[in-house]
């Protein structure tokens, strides 16, 4: 199971365990992991699953597609390496994924 470290955004830090093929968002949410409203559920419809992912790992996750783009113009202090975390599918290749969530959520 790949491990995901979720960091808050004054530095604590949590990592849990990640199903294949589920997202970051469930992830996080199965886990109760604060910072991480998801208030669409993960259907892309809003930005409270705001996360900023590790610069190690952005060529792993890949880029935004166009309509996550979209999204992230709602989310607050958007960065080149933000993301909304129902969009970034959990594969083997994650096993140390870390996120980092923002001061608060659009």
């Amino acid at each position: 199971m790949p491990r995901i470290t979720f960091i808050e955004h004054n530095g604590t830090a949590r990592t849990v365990d990640g199903e294949t093929g589920s997202t970051v968002m469930e992830t996080a949410i199965r886990n109760a992991v604060p910072g991480i409203e998801a208030e669409c559920g993960g259907a892309c419809a809003c930005a409270t699953c705001h996360v900023y992912v590790g610069d190690e790992w952005l060529v792993t996750v890949g880029q935004p597609a166009p309509m996550e783009e979209d999204m992230l113009d709602f989310a607050f202090d958007v960065r080149p390496n933000s993301r909304l975390s129902c969009q970034i599918k959990i594969t083997a290749a994650m096993d140390g994924l870390t996120v980092t969530t923002p001061a608060r959520q659009a």
